[in-house]
């Protein structure tokens, strides 16, 4: 009997957090159109490893080393660079569609390949992830028939429940987890206004308090564990598959536009996610069930 070979599809998104996650619907659609399809995930090193971890993508690669450069210059291709594209038989780029000689280069080495851009050019909504989908149908592709929060290796959750039990988690009572942050001063809801929510939550459900800090959210953190007048479990830069563990232990989340809160959706918490406008929340709405998007323009951070 003649074994068949694996479709090869590689999928190129070198988007940050909340963007790659955005596209978890289109990689599950991609994972329904039929056995012996490899997907490899080309990106940021971290989501390859939790796109891989949690069994959506069957390999990752880092982006940098696709030599990806070498499609944007005029001239001959790198043999390196060819042989390393030639052995997908389908490729879906989230980059580079407006730049030529891009799309050109890479349809002359993968004739299947679809170059799309990462969000929605113009127009009133799709959301982003509906769009994601939406660039797969040249293939015969479809919104997957349910949209399933992610499942994560029981050694991850194990990880998490003895993280929160070494910062003093109590899982007698419900846990309400935090991140204040966001990408942009635009998107952050004001430290009091947090406050105020917190405490109307706490004083409810005598739920513990976990606040998450990123790398890139010291003064949001700061600024809410001043004008809380309680303690908190304080979670400093996890690794990503350790916050995503975390915050599907949660009982509840609560965040501004972020990574991380779209993370939160991803893994199932019953989270809600504060955007600046209603036109914002209906471009970058998540996919999950289990968030509650809200557009709240007049709780935003002030000069």
């Amino acid at each position: 009997m003649v074994a068949h070979r694996s479709r090869q599809i590689l999928i190129i998104h070198p988007g940050a957090l909340g963007d790659v996650l955005q596209a978890i619907p289109a990689l599950a659609a991609l994972g329904e159109i039929g056995e012996g399809s490899h997907l490899t995930f080309a990106g940021q090193t971290r989501l390859g490893r939790l796109l891989s971890g949690v069994g959506l993508v069957d390999e990752a690669i880092p982006f940098d080393g696709l030599g990806l450069e070498d499609l944007f210059a005029h001239g001959s291709l790198p043999r390196q660079v060819q042989s390393r594209l030639a052995r997908f038989d389908r490729v879906i780029s989230w980059f580079g569609s407006r730049a030529e000689p891009f799309p050109q280069r890479l349809h002359s080495v993968v004739p299947a390949a679809l170059i799309a851009p990462p969000i929605p050019e113009t127009g009133p909504p799709p959301t982003v992830w509906e769009h994601l989908v939406r660039t797969l149908a040249p293939w015969g592709v479809t919104a997957p028939t349910r949209l399933a929060v992610l499942s994560l290796p029981q050694a991850w959750r194990a990880e998490a429940r003895l993280t929160l039990s070494r910062l003093g988690w109590d899982p007698r009572r419900p846990l309400l987890a935090v991140h204040p942050g966001a990408g942009g001063k635009c998107k952050h809801w004001s430290a009091e206004r947090f406050a105020q929510v917190i405490r109307l939550i706490a004083v409810k459900t005598g739920c513990q308090l976990l606040i998450h800090q990123g790398p890139a959210d010291r003064d949001a953190a700061d600024q809410l564990l001043r004008a809380l007048d309680r303690s908190m479990l304080h979670l400093l830069e996890p690794p990503l598959h350790l916050l995503a563990a975390v915050l599907q232990e949660a009982s509840a989340y609560l965040g501004g536009d972020s990574g991380v809160s779209h993370l939160a959706a991803s893994v199932g918490a019953r989270a809600v996610i504060l955007f600046s406008s209603p036109s914002v929340r209906a471009r970058w709405a998540p996919w999950s069930p289990t968030a509650l998007p809200l557009a709240v323009s007049n709780g935003l951070h002030e000069k």
